[in-house]
């Protein structure tokens, strides 16, 4: 009994090491196929996200011009910030941009997203109307709301004046061109974010909906009970798409008013555009690039936190 026993121990110890370089070469070779498929995708990052960043972080401690190096300041670009009337007036126009598209932009969606989630006649093209702002060029349609809003020769104006309601000079009054910009913001984002909404509220369970109805839950109650706490995922992501989107707003700012009237408009990225390809101060307006990188970074980790609390699993 000990010999077979011992003949199939040792066959199963030489068999072992037989098997493990084997697993350990098939383990390397898809390595580096993986390796082989990633690299043409990791070479772009490098080339035009890493070292472009790199290279934006070293520019914003010099003095460097648009063409050329430029001397080394350490710190001067950014504490000169703190003191720039044309800074902290960008990054006023920037919070409250964000602080009034982002919610409104969110909310609208949503409610676009519960309508056309029901079985209505023309639901795909009420989708795909919503929709296609956001794929439509945004300089051709601000160029578009531009005409709309000209107190001159704009459709908007007169038919407002009809009901008795006045648009001053458009997107040339200083008290109306940020809510306009504003506007044509959340319109354009608005069919994104409901898509995103739409693809949450049909990955939730029918069955929840159901056994909510039948214990005596209404319309709302369905809604606050089970389908918001299920979108609590979809909703943390579209609200951090949101703010990204909010801080980064530049080009119906630029074509609809450039930033006018009296910088009224002009936000964090359309002053380092003016900084870097106007004024050819690349030091500063990478300095800016990245205080609102950061600032993107921060309140994007504290919408993060916010919703990880209120997660939602199923």
């Amino acid at each position: 009994m000990t010999a077979p026993t011992e003949e199939i121990a040792a066959g199963g110890a030489r068999a072992v090491p037989a098997r493990l370089p084997r697993r350990a070469r098939l383990e390397r070779r898809r390595a580096r196929t993986a390796a082989l498929f990633l690299a043409p995708a990791l070479l772009v990052l490098v080339v035009f996200v890493l070292w472009p960043m790199v290279n934006a972080a070293w520019l914003s401690f010099t003095d460097a011009g648009l063409i050329g190096g430029g001397e080394f300041v350490g710190l001067e670009n950014y504490t000169a910030l703190p003191r720039d009337d044309r800074f902290t007036n960008a990054l006023g126009n920037t919070v409250l941009y964000t602080v009034v598209t982002t919610p409104l932009s969110v909310l609208l969606a949503l409610a676009a997203a519960l309508a056309l989630n029901r079985r209505l006649r023309g639901r795909g093209f009420f989708r795909a109307t919503f929709f296609l702002p956001f794929v439509a060029s945004l300089s051709i349609t601000a160029i578009a709301w531009a005409f709309l809003f000209d107190p001159l020769v704009g459709a908007l104006p007169a038919w407002l004046g009809r009901l008795g309601l006045e648009l001053g000079n458009g997107v040339r009054d200083p008290e109306l061109a940020i809510w306009i910009v504003m506007f044509v913001g959340i319109w354009r984002n608005v069919g994104f974010f409901m898509v995103m909404f739409l693809a949450g509220l049909q990955s939730i369970p029918r069955e929840l909906q159901e056994a909510a109805t039948l214990d005596g839950a209404g319309a709302w109650g369905r809604f606050r009970h089970v389908t918001l706490p299920l979108l609590s995922n979809t909703t943390m992501f579209v609200a951090i798409i949101a703010v990204i989107f909010s801080f980064q707003a530049f080009d119906q700012m630029y074509v609809m008013t450039a930033g006018g009237p009296f910088f009224r408009t002009e936000t964090l990225v359309m002053l380092i555009y003016n900084r870097g390809f106007d004024n050819y101060d690349m030091g500063s307006a990478t300095a800016i690039s990245w205080v609102l990188v950061v600032l993107v970074l921060v309140v994007s980790l504290a919408q993060l936190g916010y919703f990880r609390r209120r997660e939602v699993r199923y």
